[in-house]
């Protein structure tokens, strides 16, 4: 279950408060102390939410508040606490005696942001603008460029393997088919034999083969005898 409303909201007072409203919290807070947020609207005889009562003391009633404008002082303590600490405005708050954060807050946006712009310097990081601009471009330069080469160097790295995969070995298919030569064929040959088909490739003899054999192989089996000695 979440945590019930303070108040109920369906009887109280919206808007703008008024100055027998403000006497009223005033003068129980002095007698009372802040107490609990909660039960100070009944006991003070507020028709106001809790949280309403709480905002309306701390920003605009306590008497230690700092009234009129910020001064010199004020706007470079801002400067300097905000630089450290963000945009903490509670904790801002804290170290300006007799403002309230909401105060430090709006007097941030409407006055301070300005006045650091017209410095030159960025309000969120507290450096000067053109150094932070030339500093993206280059980062942002060199980033790009390492992308482009990366990128060259893969597509390169690609292409190549892709060549060396269908890239097939250089295969000579000529084939060439002659009979012996006569000079170291037998004298019979050389004297005008001749022979068929198939004693030129060295195969066997046919029956119809009337040749003189290849080499000398009538019958399929060289014979080295008939070889004519140089």
């Amino acid at each position: 279950m979440g945590r019930s409303p303070c108040c109920e909201k369906a009887h109280t007072n919206k808007g703008a408060w008024t100055k027998e409203e403000d006497d009223r919290l005033i003068a129980y807070i002095r007698v009372h102390g802040e107490g609990s947020w909660r039960s100070l609207p009944k006991a003070a005889g507020l028709l106001r939410c809790g949280k309403s009562c709480r905002l309306r003391w701390i920003n605009y009633l306590r008497p230690d508040l700092k009234r009129g404008n910020f001064t010199e002082e004020e706007d470079e303590l801002i400067i300097k606490l905000h630089s450290l600490l963000g945009n903490k405005w509670s904790l801002i708050a804290g170290r300006l005696p007799g403002r309230t954060d909401n105060e430090i807050k709006n007097y941030w946006n409407t006055h301070i942001r300005r006045k650091l712009l017209s410095r030159g310097v960025d309000p969120t990081t507290h450096r000067p603008i053109h150094e932070m601009a030339s500093s993206d471009v280059t980062i942002s330069f060199v980033k790009e460029e390492e992308k482009v080469a990366s990128f060259a160097l893969a597509e390169e790295t690609r292409r190549n393997q892709e060549t060396s995969q269908l890239r097939c070995p250089d295969l000579n298919l000529e084939l060439c088919i002659s009979p012996p030569s006569y000079q170291d064929s037998p004298a019979s040959l050389r004297s005008g034999g001749s022979l068929c088909f198939s004693c030129s490739l060295g195969l066997k003899k046919s029956e119809d083969c009337t040749c003189n054999g290849f080499l000398g192989m009538e019958r399929g089996v060289l014979d080295y005898r008939s070889l004519e000695m140089k």
